[in-house]
């Protein structure tokens, strides 16, 4: 399995996984359940409408979450799985005080993914972000690895959503 990951592929990737709404709707679903049907507004009140529907489509589009008769949107087993790296992000932020003491799982998610991004792809694959070393280091280099293997199993988000051939 080939896991090189080029520097558009990877900016496009943090840039969605990154995303705010993004972050919002998917752990929503995984502390929550699936969000039944027209209760997303209600659900993630702080969203815009634009943002909720922009994170629903995108979501959907990279097979995160899908429509599940009855019981609203859930989250798929990539989305599962993206649900659980966020968490362990946000724990490593929250242990290492990232990017504030005090601040919401988003910004912490938002700033991992701004440390990783440019150490995943080809040109800076050994770079490593300086922080206080030894434990801090070795949990960003193990979030790496994490990041890449879940990119790797999710082809769809670093090449984006597979598009209907146009007639």
């Amino acid at each position: 399995m080939n896991t090189a990951i080029t520097s558009a592929e990877a900016l496009r990737a943090g840039e969605l996984l990154a995303s705010r709404p993004l972050v919002r709707l998917v752990t929503e679903i995984d502390d929550n359940g699936p969000i039944p049907p027209r209760r997303l507004a209600a659900t993630l009140p702080d969203l815009s409408t634009l943002q909720l529907r922009t994170a629903s489509d995108t979501a959907r589009a990279h097979d995160l979450v899908q429509l599940a008769p009855g019981a609203g949107l859930e989250l798929t087993q990539s989305g599962f799985e993206l649900a659980d790296l966020y968490d362990a992000m946000a724990r490593w932020a929250r242990r290492h005080a990232i990017p504030a003491p005090v601040c919401d799982f988003s910004s912490r998610i938002r700033h991992v993914l701004g440390l990783l991004a440019p150490t995943f792809t080809g040109e800076r694959a050994d770079s490593s972000c300086p922080l206080d070393g030894g434990a801090g280091e070795a949990g960003l280099a193990r979030l790496r690895v994490l990041l890449i293997q879940w990119l790797a199993d999710n082809s769809q988000v670093t090449r984006g959503p597979e598009r209907e051939p146009v007639a």
